[in-house]
């Protein structure tokens, strides 16, 4: 996405489905979408996931792993096809609900869920014009500042905590439910 949030949120999927360390994870911007992860092991060497830009496959890696089920709507990747990849640094300055997401995440909790609630209703409010698109890292955080997170949550209170980021976000910028 153009606020880099849902590349946060990769980061935090990583985390946790993976079970690796937050400081093990590095973020390269990858305009292409092919790479869709690169995994470095101890002796340098590096294995990659790569398809046809669509998150299906990488997902469907994510909820079945270590399973690779076949799956005949996913468009196969031809690298001659593909042209050449490049790679950036992601520049935290540019953008700003990168580090902010992974700072609200690392705070455990239902932080993560009323994060992610909280961009939901920041797109909303993007979207129907209600707010500026520089607006929204700093209607996100507005919105958090009032959240009260729950320790060791059950998948009852993620829902409430999702839902509260959506709906705070709404009656800070004026969107109507």
């Amino acid at each position: 996405s153009a606020t880099m949030m849902n590349k946060a949120f990769e980061v935090i999927e990583a985390k946790w489905l993976f079970g690796v360390e937050w400081d093990q994870i590095d973020v390269t911007i990858h305009p292409e979408s092919i790479v869709h992860s690169i995994v470095e092991f101890q002796d340098g060497s590096s294995k990659s996931q790569m398809s046809h830009p669509d998150m299906r496959l990488p997902i469907q890696h994510a909820l079945f792993y270590p399973k690779r089920p076949l799956n005949p709507n996913v468009t196969r990747y031809v690298p001659s096809v593909a042209g050449n990849l490049t790679f950036q640094d992601l520049e935290p300055e540019r953008y700003p609900c990168f580090d902010m997401a992974l700072n609200f995440a690392k705070r455990g909790g239902t932080w993560p869920s009323a994060l992610c609630g909280a961009d939901e209703g920041a797109v909303q409010a993007f979207l129907s014009g209600n707010i500026s698109f520089p607006e929204i890292p700093q209607v996100i955080e507005s919105a958090l500042k009032f959240y009260q997170s729950k320790k060791e949550p059950s998948l009852e209170q993620l829902t409430e905590a999702f839902d509260w980021g959506v709906t705070k976000v709404r009656n800070l910028s004026g969107v109507e439910a």
